[in-house]
Order: structure tokens, then sequence, then C-alpha cells
């Protein structure tokens, strides 16, 4: 036996499924994991760092219409921005990827005609449009009421005891007296037929206007004869209270007319004769909206 070589036989131990723990492909598994897990905490440590501002320039930079063509840091993410103290402090030296707000060009910046915000109405301004607006409803309306009484032949003869004149409260509309044609008869505050009938159309011309009004009576000079304490005060008040309840039976709202007073002969309409018939007369007075204070 001495004379036979030594046979030596060595087997081969075959590795098991369970035995790739000993390679290094957990490695690269476990580098995978530890990757997504960082990414994971960046993002929620974005969350709350940053601003909405930022999150929004942070989508906008991600989204293919807004990606940054520059190729240096300052054009990233941030845009040179950044997020270690509150208030993100921007960078001298950088573009901005962020923006977050743009304050005004001053007019030697801004190109002529652009850019430039319209200029905005004054109070003044608005007020004289006001004005004229109300202007030309006032004259629409006197010019109604004119041809409407040229229209009807029982007022066309009364048109001289209309007057209608612009005053700092509004358009004033008088039927007065005049020799042979009165409105009301001798110290009385029952009208005649014909001065209910120049109310009625003075309501057809003003009635769709949104003006207060204020209705006026007023008396000549010569003394009230009835005596009892009766006197042009208490009758130039009547006759006012009567147009009044006239111009509400003719369809004038009724919360429209806000004052009813009587002037006796304290304002008359021919001053160098106190006792002229045209003294005795009803005012009515469309008071301006313009003329209102603001808020009331």
């Amino acid at each position: 036996m001495a004379d036979h070589p030594t046979i030596i036989i060595k087997r081969k131990k075959r590795r098991g499924a369970g035995d790739d723990h000993h390679g290094g492909q957990w490695k690269v598994a476990y580098a995978d994991f530890m990757t997504a897990m960082m990414a994971l905490f960046l993002i929620m440590w974005l969350l709350n760092a940053v601003t909405e501002e930022q999150m929004v320039g942070i989508a906008n930079y991600f989204s293919p219409s807004a990606a940054s063509n520059s190729q240096s840091g300052a054009g990233g993410v941030l845009g040179g921005m950044s997020m270690i103290k509150p208030g993100a402090l921007r960078r001298s030296m950088s573009a901005a990827g962020v923006t977050i707000s743009q304050l005004p060009l001053s007019p030697d910046e801004v190109p002529d005609g652009e850019g430039m915000p319209a200029e905005q109405p004054t109070q003044e301004s608005a007020q004289d449009v006001l004005e004229n607006l109300e202007q030309e409803e006032f004259e629409k309306a006197e010019a109604a009421l004119r041809a409407a009484i040229e229209a009807s032949p029982d007022l066309r003869e009364f048109s001289e005891n209309l007057l209608i004149d612009m005053t700092p409260e509004g358009m004033r509309i008088q039927i007065v007296d005049a020799d042979g044609r009165s409105m009301f008869p001798l110290g009385s505050s029952v009208m005649y037929t014909h001065t209910v009938r120049l109310l009625e159309q003075i309501v057809q011309a003003i009635g769709e206007l949104p003006n207060e009004i204020a209705v006026i009576g007023h008396t000549d000079a010569t003394p009230y004869q009835r005596g009892l304490g009766y006197t042009n005060w208490e009758l130039s008040s009547d006759r006012a209270n009567a147009s009044r309840r006239s111009l509400v039976t003719a369809g004038l709202a009724r919360e429209r007319i806000v004052r009813v007073t009587g002037r006796a002969d304290h304002e008359p309409l021919v001053e160098d004769d106190p006792f002229s018939p045209q003294n005795r007369r009803i005012s009515v007075l469309l008071l301006r909206e313009s003329a209102k204070p603001q808020g009331s």
C-alpha cells in the first residue's frame, strides 16, 4: 500500500438560498433604503422650513414651463436664498428664482404709456360728475313740464304763472299769482282747479327723479283781515300743506316730501313791491342729491 498514491477527495459545499447574506448585495439594498429615508426627512424639513411663497417657487422650478435655464446654483430651487434664518435672506450676488413681491417702478423707470396705473378719480371730480348728471336731469324735467303745459289747451294760458330756476338748493318750480290769474282765492288755502292741474303736471315731470322735495308757501304783504290770531304765517303754511296733499294725490311718493313750510311775506319775489300779486306763490323745490353730505 505504500506504493499507491494518496487520494484526497475535496467535497465542495453548495451554498443555499439562505446564504446570500454572506455576500455584498444587502449593502446595496440598505443604501437604497437610507437614501429614500433621507429624501423623506429632507422633504418633511423643507415643508416646515420654507414659506408659502418659496414653496410656490419650488413647484414652479420643477414645472417644465418654469424650469430655470441657469447653470449656476443661484438659478436653482431656492434661487440663492438661505433658509437657515427665518425670513429667507436673499444673497446680494445671486439671481432670484422665487419671486415674492415686486415694488412698482418709479415714473422715471417706466416707458411712456406703459405700466403706470390709470389716474384715480378724485372726490372733487366725482362730485362734478354727479352735479352735471343731476343738472341734466333737472333740465329734462323742466323741458317735459313746459311741453306738457303748452300741449294742454286748459293750462297753456297759465304758462306765464310757472317760473322755473336753479338755486344752490336745487331746481325750484314756482306757481305764482298774476293779475286775474290767482292760484288760491283771496285769503283761502283751498286751491283752484287749474292749480291742481298744474301740480299734477309737475308730478308727471318730476315723479321719476330721486330728489327729495320741499314745499314752501308765500304771501304778499297785505295783512290777513279775519283776525283771531290767523296771519299770513298760518295762511302760507296752510297753502303749502294743501299743495303737499295735492302732490301726493297726484302720485308723488309721500316720503320724498321732507319739508313743508310757510314763509308769509318774508321772501318776496318782487322785492321792490311787497304787495305785488307775484309774491303770492307756491314753491316746489327739488333738493340737490349732490349737495348732500357723504354717507347721509
